[in-house]
């Protein structure tokens, strides 16, 4: 494991080593916890950049999730969110893809529920490329 400017951990290969030392799915390792229980874990996939955000994220708990948004979008031209295990979002989420959007190719994948419903009241689902799995996203 790395550790990447944003301090959030990244797989140094983006592929988990089996016992035969055959590279199979994404390492996902460890992520940083946050206050909310949010934590953001980072791995490339298919030749993007995945941002995976677990937990909520409102106004106090977003500042990780952003940090590594941020760094993601200056350093890669895909850039896959895996929402499918964000607990709660507001606004606050919906602001900081909106501009990681300007910044980069940026994919939304498997939001939840919740999330596709603010995605879909606010319109932000016409604006953003919205996919039902990370493959999708990333090779999509």
């Amino acid at each position: 494991m790395s550790i990447d400017e944003a301090g959030t951990e990244a797989a140094t290969h983006g592929r988990a080593v089996d016992a035969d030392g055959e590279r199979g799915m994404p390492a996902v390792p460890t992520g940083v916890r946050v206050p909310g229980g949010a934590a953001v874990v980072q791995y490339e996939w298919h030749g993007a950049w995945v941002v995976v955000a677990n937990g909520s994220y409102d106004m106090h708990s977003i500042t990780p999730l952003a940090e590594a948004m941020e760094v993601a979008a200056a350093k890669h031209e895909k850039v896959v969110v895996d929402a499918s295990g964000i607990a709660f979002a507001d606004s606050t989420l919906l602001n900081l893809l909106i501009h990681s959007h300007l910044a980069t190719d940026l994919r939304v994948a498997a939001p939840t529920a919740q999330l596709q419903r603010i995605l879909e009241l606010t319109g932000v689902d016409t604006i953003l490329k919205v996919r039902e799995t990370v493959e999708d996203a990333a090779v999509g």
